[in-house]
Order: C-alpha cells, then sequence, then structure tokens
C-alpha cells in the first residue's frame, strides 16, 4: 500500500512539476495517449527492454543487438523512464516500437502486459518497477536484469526495503558486474546470478572500432595532442580553465559542458581568455581556425566521437553530481581524470587500480594527474588493453539465456 501510495503521489508531483520544469514536462507530455499510439500485435514475440535513461540504454545496446541478430523475427520492444533517454534514443533506436514506460500503477502494468505480453523481459542495471514486475511474472513471462551492479547501502538491503527486496526474487535470473553483488544478493537468499561484467565495455569499445570522422573536428586535430573535458559541470571548469588561461595547458582542448544551455555556455566563454570557437557556429559556416586552442561543444551527440581525437580525457560529475561515462574516452585510450565522489562507480576505482585514472580533489592534484599522464608516451596502449580485458559480457549473457 504504501508503494502504492508513493507511486501515485510521485505522478502527482510530477505533473505539478511540468507546470515549471522542462524535464518534467517531457516526461508527463511523453505519456500523454499512450494508449493510442502503441502499436497492434498479432501473433508477435515480444522481447521487452526497459532502460532507465540513455546510460542504461548504452549499457543493454550490446543485448539488444546481439538478440536481434540471433532472433531476426522477434518484436523488440524497447521501454524508457526519462525523458533524456527516450528523447536521445526515439528516432534511431534499435528496436522495433521504442516508447515511455507508464507510470507504475497495477492497473498500467497489467493493461501494459495484456497488450505486449512480452515472453522475455530485461531490466537494464537495477531499477526496478515493482508493479510491472509482478504483472509481467503472472503473464508467464522470463525476468531478467542484465549488468546490474549493487552496493550494501542500496535500499534494497535496508531494513526498509522488503517492497524492493521481495521484488529481486521476481527475477529468473540476475547478470551482475561484480562478485561483491552476487555475495550482497546470496545474503538475502538470491543465488540465480551470474557474474558477467558490465556489456558498457562491449559497447565502447565496439563504437570506438568504428570507422567514423568529424569533418569539423578532423582537419583541427591532425597531428595535435588534445585535451578533453568531457560532461563538465561549472565546479569542474571553475578548477580547470585557469590552467588554460594560464598556459600550463598549452595544447589544444575540447570542452564538452554537460548542459549546453545557453547561460552555461556563456559562463565557459566568459571565463576563457584564449581563442575559442563554438562547435555550433562552424556548423552553420563559420570555418574552425587552426591556431584556435579551444573547441566548445555546445550541442549534444558529438562528444563520443570527439574522444576519438583526444589524448587526456577529464570527465565530469565528481564533485557532486555523479561520475559521467569514463568507459567512453577509454575506449579510444585517454586515460581519464575525475572528481573524488566516485563510490558509486565501481569502475573508478578500477580504473585508479589499473593506473589508467586518477581522481582529483583539487586544483594541485589535477594538474599532477594531468602532467604525469602527458608523460606517459605508453599510456594510450595500457588503457586500450585494459579496455580489451573487460569486454566479452554480452558473450556471456548470450550464451546463459540459450540454456534458459
Amino acid at each position: 500500500m504504501l508503494y502504492t501510495f508513493g507511486i501515485y503521489f510521485y505522478g502527482f508531483l510530477l505533473r505539478i512539476g511540468s507546470l515549471f520544469h522542462p524535464k518534467a514536462k517531457k516526461w508527463v507530455n511523453g505519456r500523454k495517449n499512450f494508449w493510442k499510439n502503441i502499436p497492434d500485435l498479432e501473433n508477435e514475440n515480444v522481447i521487452w527492454f526497459h532502460c532507465a535513461s540513455l546510460g542504461e540504454y548504452d549499457q543493454g545496446k550490446p543485448i539488444m543487438e546481439a538478440w536481434k541478430k540471433e532472433h531476426p523475427k522477434d518484436f523488440i520492444l524497447i521501454t524508457f523512464f526519462s525523458p533524456s533517454g527516450y528523447e536521445n534514443v526515439k528516432d534511431k533506436s534499435v528496436g522495433d516500437f521504442t516508447c515511455y514506460l507508464p507510470l507504475d500503477t497495477k492497473k498500467n502494468a497489467r493493461k501494459f502486459m495484456k497488450h505486449f505480453h512480452p515472453s522475455k523481459v530485461f531490466f537494464i542495471k537495477y531499477e526496478i518497477w515493482v508493479n510491472h514486475l509482478k504483472a509481467a511474472k503472472k503473464s508467464g513471462a522470463k525476468i531478467y536484469s542484465v549488468s546490474a551492479s549493487f552496493r550494501k547501502n542500496h535500499r534494497f538491503f535496508k531494513w526498509y526495503g522488503g517492497t524492493f527486496r521481495n521484488a529481486l526474487f521476481l527475477f529468473d535470473h540476475i547478470f551482475v558486474q561484480y562478485e561483491l553483488s552476487k555475495s550482497l544478493l546470496s545474503k538475502v537468499g538470491i543465488n540465480n546470478v551470474t557474474v558477467s561484467g558490465d556489456t558498457r565495455y562491449d559497447r565502447v569499445a565496439q563504437r570506438a572500432a568504428e570507422e567514423k570522422q568529424n569533418e569539423i573536428i578532423a582537419p583541427w586535430a591532425e597531428n595535435e595532442y588534445i585535451f578533453v573535458m568531457g560532461s563538465s559541470w561549472p565546479a569542474d571548469e571553475e578548477m580547470i580553465i585557469p590552467y588554460i588561461n594560464d598556459y600550463k595547458i598549452n595544447t589544444k582542448v575540447i570542452i564538452a559542458p554537460h548542459e549546453v544551455n545557453r547561460p552555461h555556455i556563456q559562463q565557459i566563454e566568459d571565463r576563457l581568455k584564449v581563442n575559442y570557437q563554438l562547435y555550433t557556429n562552424i556548423q552553420q559556416g563559420e570555418s574552425l581556425k587552426r591556431h584556435t586552442q579551444v573547441l566548445i561543444l555546445d550541442c549534444i551527440g558529438v562528444l563520443a566521437d570527439a574522444y576519438r581525437y583526444g589524448n587526456i580525457a577529464y570527465v565530469g560529475g565528481g564533485f557532486g553530481t555523479g561520475l559521467h561515462n569514463i568507459l567512453e574516452p577509454a575506449s579510444f585510450g585517454l586515460p581519464v581524470i575525475f572528481g573524488p565522489i566516485h563510490k558509486k562507480f565501481p569502475e573508478a576505482q578500477e580504473f585508479i587500480n589499473a593506473e589508467i585514472g586518477k581522481s582529483c580533489d583539487e586544483n594541485k592534484s589535477f594538474f599532477e594527474a594531468y602532467s604525469t599522464f602527458k608523460k606517459n608516451e605508453e599510456i594510450k596502449v595500457k588503457v586500450k588493453d585494459f579496455i580489451e580485458e573487460k569486454r566479452g559480457a554480452t558473450l556471456i549473457v548470450m550464451q546463459a539465456l540459450r540454456s534458459q
């Protein structure tokens, strides 16, 4: 009853928030007329993948593609909870139909299951929607969690987390990233678990292997040493930009802020004292000058390819908002520097242990990390070898699924 009340109250708050907050508005508007816009299905074997947002979609994509390759006649359904996932993927999804997940009420869950009736359900990482899981189980679907990662302080293992802990027993099998997750699940009586690793390593390695060039960045970056600030926040920029202005970072720099709204871009421009250009201006006809020191990516969708031209990366979010994707730059051989708040991201500690990543908590430690990596001529090979060793989670999951 508490969970049901919480879901309805959450939906109410989102509707109120939609009057003031653009993201909440997208969440609400994206679910309007939901039942009128879903496809009619007849004699389709539906395989349902649920992703919280864009990061989980990338994490699940290797499994989606592998499944589609082995079972080309199956109907792939992909759902998102967050607008940041759905809005970025809806026009290029690997699924046959991609949509928002309806609010997790019992009525919505039963109606969703009755219409799509998936034979297999995959929840990526660890987002749990209890009513949809129960409805899927009742309908006879096999349910899996892929690339799951659990920590001791997760709600699943708290005294008040019984509803969510019980929901874990609904999964037919759970594929986890680390042995610690398997151990935590075993302590609460869940043993249908396989340590498969993280499918994101397969995804980023696949993307890095693509022969894809950015026609704007490539000529400017040719034969240059490039430092990339990816998914940066004001705290990150405040720490690093003075080193650019003082020419202590005297190489070319790509800055890709996490938020590309005009006030944030203007803030970066105001801080810079060196030659810079905006990516969107070049898209609109302005030439990118070879002597320009800083290129600001003031739009989304370019960063992943920009890492291709880099030598060292700094990834933002580690000063409070949550560390962003450090696997992406590493897939191109870039060592990664990041902020101090990364306990929720086990890969960060793995990078530190492998000496291909460094955490910094002040200006001095950032520049020491940058200088250390810049002097290491073998670091790119070391990073690529690390990524290669981590690949293979998709193969493990697919092999296990064939026997179930």
